[in-house]
């Protein structure tokens, strides 16, 4: 069962096991310069505003209404990442355009493990892009359908999908105890509806699944689709006002605010995808057809920079303290 609570997708298997609970967040970040130079961890800003697609249906398509989920609105050119939350072990696939985000193989529902295609809970606290080398992710950034900037498009050569695809499979309840407890719908366009392509690179480990394949319930399992629209349709969808503009890195850094950095030394470190890796970033897309879909994108000094180890307890990434940056 998924439910939306306060702008998290709670994912629940009362069949399995009543721990079997976990949480995803879709969490406004900055979006960093898409430089070739590796940063740290930037902050939360607050998750983003997560609807039932099904109250909105007389003003969506048709193919939207028939594959459920929630629809969010992101501006052009602003970076996200996923917050997981469980104490309870999950698998988790995370798809963009039906893109796996860890692989780039096209989507199945069924998880894989050569190469391994979803992250572990609750070892992976979060996943803020494309996973392109050992400890590299590229950023989560949104871009419009059409311009050949999203993975989707970059591997398929077709911009049909978009938004963010999950599937959640929980631990099997006698595996527990051996692992765990120890707009119209005619004014949607290409250019109105988000997906989500490669930016800058961060440093960003993705863990080995350390227990083996044939620990998860795959009987039991939740989809849920992530539909994301600009800005000006999410305005004309639900009635309400669109987020305030993302606060840019640089000016989030000229107030001396921490970036983060993340490390667990316990942990096998998966080697990132060949296929992800060769993809145009948005700023390298850019650059080759003489636009400039990318402002804000000037390298930056990080010179406050918070470790996070791993306690006893996951770490909570805390989000910037000055007001002013929102």
């Amino acid at each position: 069962m998924i439910f939306l609570d306060r702008n998290r997708l709670m994912f629940r298997f009362p069949e399995v096991h009543e721990d079997a609970i976990c949480s995803i967040e879709l969490q406004r970040t900055l979006r960093i310069p898409d430089d070739d130079k590796d940063y740290p961890l930037p902050p939360g800003l607050g998750a983003f505003e997560l609807r039932h697609l099904d109250d909105y249906s007389a003003r969506l398509p048709q193919s939207w209404c028939r594959r459920g989920g929630v629809i969010a609105p992101m501006h052009q050119a602003e970076a996200m990442w996923i917050n997981f939350t469980s104490d309870y072990p999950f698998a988790v696939k995370v798809a963009t355009g039906k893109i796996c985000a860890i692989t780039g193989d096209a989507w199945t529902n069924h998880l894989n493990c050569d190469p391994q295609d979803y992250a572990v809970l609750p070892d992976q606290p979060w996943l803020d892009g494309y996973s392109v080398e050992k400890g590299i992710i590229r950023q989560f950034v949104a871009m419009p359908l059409g311009g050949g900037y999203t993975v989707e498009e970059q591997l398929t050569e077709a911009a049909v999908h978009g938004g963010i695809q999950f599937v959640v499979y929980p631990i099997k309840a006698e595996r527990y105890f051996d692992h765990g407890m120890q707009f119209l719908r005619s004014s949607f366009g290409r250019d109105t509806i988000m997906g989500l392509a490669p930016g800058g690179r961060m440093k960003q480990d993705i863990y080995d699944d350390r227990r083996g394949l044939d620990v998860w319930d795959q009987r039991h399992g939740s989809r849920c689709f992530v539909s994301l629209v600009n800005t000006a349709q999410w305005m004309a969808i639900t009635g309400e006002r669109p987020p305030t503009d993302p606060p840019t890195a640089q000016a989030y850094t000229a107030r001396g605010l921490p970036w983060f950095d993340y490390y667990d030394g316990d942990s096998k470190v998966m080697a990132g995808s060949k296929k992800l890796r060769n993809l145009k970033s948005v700023a390298k897309n850019a650059e080759a057809t003489s636009q400039s879909d990318l402002p804000d994108n000037e390298t930056i000094l990080v010179p406050n920079v918070i470790a996070l180890g791993k306690p006893g307890r996951r770490p909570v990434r805390e989000s910037a303290g000055d007001e002013s940056v929102f």
